[in-house]
C-alpha cells in the first residue's frame, strides 16, 4: 500500500519477549511498533520491553517489541501490516488512520494528562525572544531544526503556525534540518543551530537526564495542548472488538500498577486512557490544513 505520496523508511529492529511454551502457544505473536522516545534505540528497548511484557502477559499472546527510527516509519509500518500495534506520535497516528484504517485504543498520560506541548526553543545567546523576532527581521537567514516529517510538534504544528504567518521555512531560514528532537536540543543549546522544534516532554526529560541545561535551552513559543501519543491498531485488529477491549483494559492497569512496577513507563508518564479517532481531530485539522494530508 501506498501510505502517501511520501516514502517512509522504516528502520526497525525486532526484540521478541522470552515466553512460557505455553503462553507462545496461545497466538500469534503481536508486533508492538514504539517510536524513537530515547536517545538510542537501546535504552528505548530497554525503556518499553516492561510495557511489551505486560502485554504479553495481560493478551496471553508473545509480543515483539519494535523501535523504529522514524515516525514516518512507525505509521508506514502499522499501514502495512509489519506493525499490529503501536505507541507511537499523533500525526503518525492520523497518517495511519487516514491513509491505512488504524485506529487509537488508548492515549498515553503525561503527569495525569492525556495532552502535551509543541514549542520552539533558542539558546539564550541568540538574541531571539519571541516567535515574531524567529519569524522577522531578526531571524532571517538563520539556521532551524524540524523534527523528521512524521513528527507532530517536531515538523506539523510549527509548519503550521508557520504558514498562518505566511513564512516559508526554506526561504526564511539560511538552513534548514530534519532530525530528531534530542539532537534538536543538544545542537541548540550548543549554540550549532539557531533554533529549533521541540515538545515539552522530551526538554524535561533531556533537562532531568542533565542531557542540557536548562539555561541554555529558551523556550520561545508554545503550542496550544495537543493530543499525546496514542496506542493504534491496525486496521485488521481493530474490527476485533474483543481483542480491542481487552488491549484497552490492559493498558488501564498500567496506572495503578506503576506504584509497585515503576519500570513499565518511563518517569513523568502515568498511564493510559481509552479514546477515539475523535481526539486527534486537531492534528487531522493542521494536516488537512497544511496540504501535508490529502482529502479522502
Amino acid at each position: 500500500m501506498n501510505l502517501t505520496r511520501r516514502h517512509f523508511n522504516v528502520l526497525a529492529t525486532g526484540t521478541a519477549l522470552a515466553l512460557p511454551a505455553a503462553l507462545r502457544a496461545q497466538g500469534t505473536p503481536l508486533n508492538f511498533g514504539v517510536g524513537m522516545f530515547q536517545p538510542d534505540r537501546e535504552k528505548n528497548d530497554a525503556t518499553y520491553r516492561p510495557l511489551a511484557a505486560h502485554l504479553a502477559a495481560r493478551l496471553g499472546r508473545p509480543v515483539n517489541l519494535r523501535t523504529v527510527d522514524s515516525w514516518e516509519g512507525l505509521a508506514k509500518s502499522l499501514a502495512n501490516g509489519e506493525t499490529d500495534l503501536a505507541l507511537m506520535g499523533p500525526w503518525g497516528y492520523v497518517l495511519a488512520n487516514h491513509y491505512a484504517g488504524a485506529q487509537v485504543v488508548s492515549t498515553i498520560l503525561y503527569q495525569g494528562k492525556p495532552e502535551y506541548f509543541g514549542m520552539i526553543v533558542t539558546h539564550p545567546d541568540s538574541g531571539l525572544e519571541t516567535l515574531d523576532d524567529l519569524l522577522g527581521a531578526k531571524g532571517r537567514g538563520r539556521s532551524f531544526a524540524f523534527g523528521d516529517k512524521g513528527s507532530t510538534s517536531g515538523y506539523l504544528i510549527p509548519y503550521f503556525e508557520f504558514q498562518k504567518r505566511g513564512i516559508d521555512p526554506e526561504k526564511h531560514f539560511s538552513r534548514v534540518l530534519y532530525t530528531k528532537h534530542q539532537a534538536i536540543q543538544t545542537q541548540v543549546t550548543a549554540g550549532q543551530l539557531d533554533a529549533g522544534a521541540d515538545y515539552n516532554r522530551n526538554r524535561d526529560a533531556m533537562i532531568a537526564q542533565g542531557l542540557i541545561s536548562a539555561a541554555r535551552s529558551k523556550v520561545i513559543w508554545q503550542s496550544a495542548p495537543l493530543p499525546n501519543d496514542a496506542v493504534a491498531v491496525s486496521a485488521t485488529l481493530a474490527r476485533d472488538a474483543a481483542f480491542v477491549r481487552r488491549l484497552q483494559e490492559a493498558l488501564a492497569e498500567v496506572g495503578p500498577l506503576l506504584a509497585t512496577q515503576a519500570q513499565l513507563l518511563p518517569a513523568n508518564y502515568t498511564g493510559f486512557v481509552a479514546r477515539d479517532n475523535a481526539f486527534y481531530k486537531p492534528i487531522r485539522d493542521a494536516g488537512l490544513a497544511t496540504g501535508k494530508l490529502e482529502p479522502r
